[in-house]
């Protein structure tokens, strides 16, 4: 039976469904029938009404001129890396010439199929394993420009080749996904340096910005609080000018040094009235009890100092012909006995 099977022709897809030549024939759109007188090729009629001799013409061949879709068997390969693969694909193409695809081959459809398969076994030996996956394109258009050359004398164009599935062994699925989450970790870690390292470069960039603005802000204010003190300054200077002045004239008008030595006496009893407020340990001076000898010596400096005024006013105004030394004698031993 094997014997059989093996001598056996193959079916024939093309040579099925022949017409009988009846004179009058009615050629469908999009095939073309090939035929022959007395056994040898004659035409090929077209599509439409056609007109042969029975008996001498007979219908040879009938060919389809549609697009055709085959399904290539699943097969063995082995790349470049030495991996063993399981491949299959689907394979379009099309009948240009039907003189020579019914002369020129006796089985087209297997002959392309075992085309296919052969170039697809030696394109995969070309290629390692990581490069099938990427260069899946360029797989099929190396293997349709293989197709057309080896069919162009056959009179079929391959129009493309795709690829359906690509079975891996087990073993390599599994190194193949251990590689794929290894290089997931390894960007993973990456992205995540990068991260740390902008997020650093970011801090320090934000300190450094925080240093000089604060440091601006300093100056800024060392200077505003400079020119507040100068200002200060300047004000308590003109106030305190604008006080000697107006002490001054005041010290110039009549009974002026009574004033002086009444004022003297009372910011010294105010003093001892708060020696004993801050501390319990007192140093005071031999004559504390004698205000008189005490205000008579403020006005002795008070006297040395304004005598070379006082030389310049007599100068200029009569002298005075009242004394105030009686009344001012009298108001500090009010001033002293009111005090003990």
């Amino acid at each position: 039976l094997k014997r059989v099977a093996w001598l056996a022709p193959a079916p024939c897809r093309w040579n099925s469904g022949l017409p009988v030549n009846i004179g009058v024939l009615f050629v469908p759109q999009q095939e073309a029938w090939v035929v022959e007188r007395m056994g040898k090729f004659h035409r090929i009629l077209e599509p439409g009404l056609n007109f042969l001799i029975p008996l001498l013409d007979r219908i040879r061949y009938v060919q389809s001129l549609k697009e055709i879709v085959i399904n290539v068997p699943e097969q063995s390969a082995v790349t470049l890396d030495n991996v063993t693969l399981q491949i299959d694909g689907v394979l379009y193409l099309r009948v240009m010439d039907p003189y020579k695809a019914s002369y020129g081959v006796e089985d087209p459809e297997y002959a392309v199929t075992q085309l296919a398969q052969t170039t697809m076994r030696s394109e995969l030996g070309k290629l390692s394993l990581d490069r099938v996956f990427r260069e899946r394109e360029s797989l099929n258009a190396s293997i349709v420009d293989a197709i057309n050359q080896a069919s162009d004398c056959w009179g079929i164009r391959c129009l493309r080749y795709e690829i359906k599935d690509i079975h891996v062994p087990p073993r390599v699925k599994e190194s193949m996904q251990m590689q794929v989450e290894a290089e997931r970790r390894k960007r993973a870690t990456v992205l995540e340096s990068e991260g740390t390292r902008e997020s650093a470069i970011n801090v320090a960039e934000g300190q450094k910005q925080a240093q000089i603005l604060a440091s601006e802000a300093e100056k800024a204010e060392q200077i505003n609080k400079a020119a507040g003190e100068a200002n200060a300054m300047l004000v308590k200077a003109r106030a305190k000018a604008e006080a000697i002045q107006l002490l001054a004239a005041a010290l110039s008008q009549q009974h002026g040094s009574a004033a002086a030595s009444l004022s003297v006496a009372e910011q010294y009893v105010n003093a001892f009235s708060k020696i004993a407020k801050d501390s319990n340990t007192l140093l005071l001076p031999a004559n504390t009890g004698d205000v008189t000898n005490m205000v008579a010596q403020a006005l002795g400096i008070y006297t040395t100092l304004t005598k070379p005024q006082a030389v310049k006013t007599q100068d200029e105004t009569p002298p005075a012909h009242e004394d105030p030394q009686p009344a001012v004698r009298e108001m500090l031993k009010a001033e002293q006995s009111s005090s003990s």
